[in-house]
């Protein structure tokens, strides 16, 4: 599958800012089963972009903005060819142990509902790979898929308790629970195609991935119930929401910031 990307967002300001430092995580790359084509991070007015990798080997774009600015507008676009892996990813650049992604995060809580529901799922079982197929498909059937209900700095475990959220939740929630259980388990942002249609969307995607000894790093996209196909296009991967975000950052002055996202998705069968 070709899938053809774009995504623009635009920071308009009450006042004019005097300053501000974003850093974009917004650009995929190669591994097995995903190949980058040609792919492009363009800033309207002005700024200064730096290109870089974080820790974790996600390419990253520093962004500098010098004031006086009212509007930044950030807009990232390409082409990924993707080749169906069954959620399997090989050949991405690991620079840690998995051991790692056991780490608990302030958004990957546990709560003692939570416990209770990850105990009926034996996780100690001694097939790691369908234990968190169960997960997943637990998770699936009882938190509803719900726009608005939750923001970015929503914790699993408060997602959890009112059985509703949006990608983001459901991959925290995943995560948090199979970290309990012993399993490396880290949150992934990307985007999807999706087949019914909706080229324009909304937001990026987000999803998990877990580790399973003699297989790797297997995708989980909790939100739909499945693994990734060759309609997912992977970008960054981190400890939970904050650490693979599309964008982060800060700035000096403005007063109120309105935000507004266009992304559109589109595929091609090869």
């Amino acid at each position: 599958m070709r899938l053809r990307i774009r995504h623009s967002t635009v920071y308009a300001y009450e006042f004019p800012i005097r300053s501000a430092v974003q850093l974009l995580r917004m650009t995929p790359r190669d591994h097995e089963g995903q190949y980058v084509g040609a792919w492009r991070v363009e800033i309207e007015g002005e700024g200064r972009l730096r290109a870089g990798e974080d820790s974790l080997g996600n390419v990253t774009h520093a962004l500098y903005v010098d004031g006086p600015v009212s509007k930044i507008r950030v807009t990232v676009h390409g082409e990924v060819d993707v080749v169906e892996t069954h959620g399997v990813v090989r050949g991405a650049i690991e620079r840690f142990s998995p051991e790692v992604f056991l780490r608990e995060t302030s958004l990957t809580d546990l709560t003692p509902d939570m416990l209770a529901f990850l105990a009926e799922l034996d996780p100690q079982g001694a097939d790691r790979l369908a234990f968190l197929h169960r997960l997943m498909a637990a998770l699936f059937a009882r938190i509803e898929f719900r726009a608005g209900a939750t923001v970015t700095e929503t914790t699993a475990g408060q997602a959890f308790l009112q059985k509703q959220g949006v990608c983001q939740d459901f991959a925290h929630m995943f995560v948090a629970l199979a970290r309990r259980a012993g399993v490396p388990a880290r949150y992934v942002s990307g985007h999807l195609f999706r087949h019914e249609g909706a080229i324009e969307q909304e937001a990026a995607h987000a999803w998990a991935e877990a580790f399973v000894p003699d297989v790797g790093w297997i995708g989980f996209d909790v939100a739909n119930g499945v693994c990734p196909t060759d309609c997912y296009v992977r970008v960054a991967v981190g400890l939970d929401y904050l650490g693979a975000a599309p964008v982060r950052g800060s700035r000096t002055g403005g007063g109120r910031e309105n935000m507004e996202v266009a992304l559109s998705v589109a595929g091609k069968v090869q």
